[in-house]
């Protein structure tokens, strides 16, 4: 097993360090951090200094439209390098973690985007049998919990905040946290997340 990471430009580096702890403690044979510099598009809370990260806000909005915390087509750029790589590897299987909450906000996370890139794949490469797999794309955060607690995931190395202080601890009020925090209770599992206050 590889693994990939992202440096595009993200406001902090905390979900990178998760990253890393999670492929060392999952015996990854290689875990590599790509530099790509998304900031140079703007247009995103999570990439852009002078755009607040929205906070506090119920799920009803979250669902309502695109929101700024969307980083343009990241996750068409992410799987490309994943299936250049793939590609060097020769490698047919890519895993991504979209997951079902995320489709209703971002349109790079919906199952027909995946399905979609796969054939890309397919047809632009030498890997015709090349597959994108999302096993967490049609589960709910409790159920994405539930599995992972039933695959020994250490929780506690995650992070999932996209507005955490200096010091890596959650804000719990961006939509992120709102979602991390409903998903481990309605799993009835403990978070371990730090959060901050």
């Amino acid at each position: 097993m590889r693994t990939m990471a992202f440096d595009y430009g993200q406001r902090h580096r905390h979900e990178l360090a998760a990253a890393e702890r999670i492929s060392r403690a999952m015996g990854a044979a290689e875990h590599r951090v790509v530099r790509i510099d998304l900031r140079q598009f703007g247009n995103s809370a999570l990439t852009a200094d002078d755009i607040t990260v929205p906070k506090d806000r119920d799920e009803s909005q979250m669902s309502t439209e695109i929101p700024i915390t969307y980083v343009p087509a990241r996750n068409t750029i992410f799987l490309s390098y994943a299936l250049a790589w793939a590609e060097v590897l020769e490698c047919d299987d890519v895993f991504l973690g979209v997951n079902a909450l995320d489709y209703s906000g971002y349109p790079d996370c919906r199952p027909e985007f995946v399905e979609s890139f796969q054939r890309t794949g397919r047809l632009g490469t030498k890997r015709t049998n090349f597959t994108v797999h999302a096993p967490l794309v049609h589960l709910t955060k409790a159920q994405i919990i539930r599995r992972g607690i039933e695959l020994g995931v250490d929780y506690g190395l995650t992070h999932s905040c996209y507005d955490p202080d200096a010091d890596g601890r959650a804000c719990g009020r961006c939509d992120s946290c709102v979602l991390r925090q409903r998903g481990f209770a309605e799993a009835g599992v403990p978070d371990p997340t730090r959060y901050a206050g």
